[in-house]
């Protein structure tokens, strides 16, 4: 059974898209911690991140690290930070979040809400930020 994740990839299910490639996707979290906090997925379907081969792990970190400098040019911040967690879905995914202190990662803050339209300027401005051609 495909996750919600999955089906994001197909495009069953609708996302706030900040940046792809033929392996990785890359989305809003629809439930956020700050503005800007993206989701990278791997398009292949797998629950843990450490079941990914080391080519993958590689491949999808370095996926993110365009995808955070995005986000760091989109939503001037201190750092990005990253975070491995989440069990609620079965499919691996790092979280990117624009940080001003360290508080901004904790995950049992109160979450964010935006609009549709505000979703999609935040996910627009990432993504007009994003390229894979970064060093």
């Amino acid at each position: 059974m495909a996750t919600i994740f999955s089906k994001i990839v197909a495009g069953e299910i609708p996302s706030y898209k900040c940046a792809e490639n033929d392996r990785f996707y890359a989305f809003l979290d629809i439930n956020p911690l700050v503005k800007g906090h993206t989701l990278v997925i791997p398009k292949r379907e797998v629950d843990y991140i450490f079941d990914l081969s080391d080519e993958e792990i590689g491949a999808m970190q370095v996926f993110a690290k365009h995808v955070a400098a995005a986000i760091k040019k989109a939503f001037p911040c201190i750092k990005v930070g990253q975070a491995v967690l989440g069990l609620e879905v079965p499919h691996a995914h790092i979280h990117l979040i624009p940080m001003q202190n360290e508080k901004d990662m904790l995950f049992s803050n109160p979450k964010l809400t935006f609009t549709d339209e505000e979703f999609k300027a935040i996910a627009k401005a990432i993504s007009d930020n994003y390229t894979a051609d970064i060093r």
